[in-house]
């Protein structure tokens, strides 16, 4: 069947990047938004919007029904949830097939194969994917567990079967914090995801987060279309992804590669997904858990392979197989996503507020898929990302450079963000040598960035009521004046 007219059921910088790739295609696009959201970006940028609820995600972006209703009022023949909300709901998907629908991603069975962690590692094990030793039993109680654990050997992580995001879970160094440990996972996975079930895993020490991006089709093909590394994180959360890998090896490549593809084909796989791996500092893998979604860092593996996922997931939708020069697909220089939040850099803490002014790099290499622009409102009802900025060059040294020179361009006033840290890390030597882990924040040092921030100059173009252009040429900066002239 052919996409005439797509409903995005989804928000933000995502449901723009949707709607970039429908309109090359030609296809009309309708918005769905809170009462939240009613001037957000994404419901300008779309042909048509509707409005399905208040602020509360339940009441609207997560609500079946009204995004159902919001497909029939419009006369969508499509629906793409892009990631979050209800993209990897099976009842949500089985919902659009049933409604007669064209649904942009993978089969409801395929989602419940891999939507709880428990029956997706023992699918795994099957499937010959190496998966973190642990324990998983949904009927085993605290003493159970207690035995587990010992047989494991300490650290081990207490992990929610049913959800992700760092959400249920709690890392226990020894015996005696094991009983409260269950008790704070299993209260927090209940309110997170309504189900308090959870497991065991040995706790790989200074792990690196890789994960493989696979992509199937209706007649069976599966193949893994490079890693992506995804290490540096805060609460469980990546916020700075690269592709390829800093450093693994060639065996490594490979062999994560074929797991990854055995994973999806194991589920009978179709669309965009990912398989997340942890891997330890002898490069052995395991399976953590797969994304069956458009990942957030997805823009990083279309840098480096020169296509458009988005548009991939169209074409198998409508039932076209995947590209015959697909498979073995050689990757092309190097990709750095960073993720901008609105947050306080420190405490990682939701902020709000209006956007004042809003500044995006530009150049060679630099990609922004943003949410945002001046006058937006930027509230707290749902996930704080604002936007992403993708850079590519000949090489990760060169990449680097150019994600230095976009962040120290990049301003953003009127809501508090992330900008600062991101900065930091990059800047920070261990960023620039690839010595990357899920610890690397704990060690970051807390310097400034070595070049003057492009809020102060738009803070000093607005308090002069001229443009930031203006206020650069008026004269340098200073660590203790701020800019001025000399």
């Amino acid at each position: 069947m052919k996409i005439r007219k797509l409903l995005i059921a989804n928000r933000g910088e995502i449901a723009v990047r949707i709607a970039r790739t429908a309109r090359e295609r030609g296809l009309r696009t309708v918005a769905v938004y809170s009462t939240a959201d009613r001037d957000a970006r994404h419901v300008e940028f779309c042909d048509e919007a509707v409005e399905i609820g208040p602020p509360a995600a339940l009441e609207s972006y997560l609500s079946i029904p009204r995004v159902l209703d919001a497909a029939g009022r419009t006369g969508a023949d499509a629906v793409h949830p892009g990631y979050g909300f209800l993209s990897e709901n099976a009842d949500f998907a089985e919902a659009v097939e049933g409604a007669g629908l064209v649904w942009v991603g993978p089969p409801p069975a395929a989602m419940r194969a891999m939507g709880g962690k428990i029956p997706a590692r023992k699918r795994m094990l099957e499937a010959g994917v190496p998966v973190v030793p642990g324990f998983q039993d949904e009927t085993a109680d605290d003493a159970a567990l207690a035995r587990a654990a010992d047989g494991i050997g300490f650290p081990v992580l207490v992990k929610a079967s049913a959800g992700g995001g760092g959400k249920g879970m709690r890392l226990i160094g020894a015996a005696n914090d094991l009983a409260a440990g269950l008790a704070g996972a299993r209260r927090e996975a209940a309110a997170a995801f309504g189900d308090p079930t959870v497991y065991l895993e040995k706790a790989i020490e200074r792990p690196r987060h890789v994960e493989m991006q696979i992509f199937g089709d209706r007649f069976g093909t599966v193949v893994a279309l490079g890693e992506r590394e995804c290490s540096i994180q805060r609460r469980h959360q990546k916020i700075v992804e690269e592709a390829p890998a800093a450093s693994i090896a060639a065996e490594t490549r490979r062999r994560m590669a074929g797991a990854a593809a055995a994973a999806g084909r194991a589920v009978g796989y179709v669309g965009a997904g990912t398989v997340e791996f942890l891997v330890d500092g002898d490069e052995r893998f395991f399976f953590l858990e797969m994304n069956t979604r458009l990942q957030v860092e997805h823009p990083v593996t279309e840098e480096t392979l020169g296509i458009d996922l988005v548009a991939a997931q169209f074409d198998v939708a409508e039932g076209a197989p995947i590209p015959a020069d697909w498979p073995g697909r050689a990757t092309r220089g190097h990709a750095i996503e960073c993720r901008i939040y609105a947050e306080d850099p420190e405490t990682h803490l939701p902020r709000s507020g209006t956007v004042l002014v809003y500044q995006e790099p530009s150049g060679p290499g630099i990609r922004v898929d943003s949410g945002i622009e001046r006058g937006s409102r930027v509230g707290i009802d749902y996930d704080p990302i604002l936007a992403k900025l993708v850079v590519r060059a000949g090489d990760r040294a060169a990449a680097v450079a150019r994600m230095r020179r976009a962040l120290s361009e990049y301003a953003i006033l009127g809501v508090t963000t992330n900008l600062p840290l991101l900065r930091r890390i990059v800047d920070s030597d261990g960023f620039a040598a690839g010595d990357t882990d899920t610890a690397f924040l704990a060690r970051l040092p807390a310097v400034e960035t070595r070049r003057p921030p492009a809020e102060a100059i738009a803070a000093a173009a607005a308090a002069r009521g001229s443009s930031p252009a203006a206020a650069t040429a008026a004269g340098p900066w200073s660590e203790t004046d701020g800019w001025r002239n000399r």
